[in-house]
């Protein structure tokens, strides 16, 4: 079975003028009214394509974009990655009642994000991510903030 895309992020330097940007090219709906004010991102297409998200970048970091593709499991996948290649750039880590993801760069250095299928069980008690696979060195320009997991369609 294929690995869909199921979520992008749009990482901003100055995001309240890209979130503008987007709603008035698009239409498209963004609610950040959240703890950490992640523009969580409805394309408004009835069921077509896949949302996604928008976020301030932290001072030192480059804006860009990501795309996240669902699988299995996160860190079988970083293995796979490596094997081919590719180098993790973000080992797993969980979001308790949100989202289980990582990161990776290709052989060419294109940066993707993978998302677990399942959402993460809510912790009981503040909890710290779980990190887990790891390889070698991580040379990032960039830090991505955690993806909400897109609908399984």
């Amino acid at each position: 079975m294929g690995k869909p895309v199921v979520h992008f992020e749009i990482a901003s330097a100055n995001a309240d003028k890209v979130k503008e940007f987007y709603k008035n090219i698009f239409g498209w709906k963004i609610d950040d009214n959240n703890p950490i004010h992640y523009g969580m991102v409805d394309t408004a297409s009835g069921g077509i394509g896949i949302n996604g998200g928008l976020y301030q970048v932290e001072p030192g970091q480059s804006p860009g974009m990501l795309i996240y593709a669902a699988v299995e499991d996160t860190d079988v996948c970083l293995r796979q990655v490596v094997s081919q290649g590719g180098r993790v750039i973000k080992p797993t880590e969980v979001v308790p009642g949100m989202v289980t993801f990582a990161l990776f760069a290709d052989p060419d250095g294109n940066v993707m994000g993978i998302v677990k299928n399942e959402m993460p069980q809510q912790a009981s008690k503040k909890s710290t991510a779980k990190k887990s696979v790891s390889s070698k060195p991580k040379a990032s320009k960039k830090k991505s903030k955690p993806a909400k997991k897109g609908k399984k369609r």
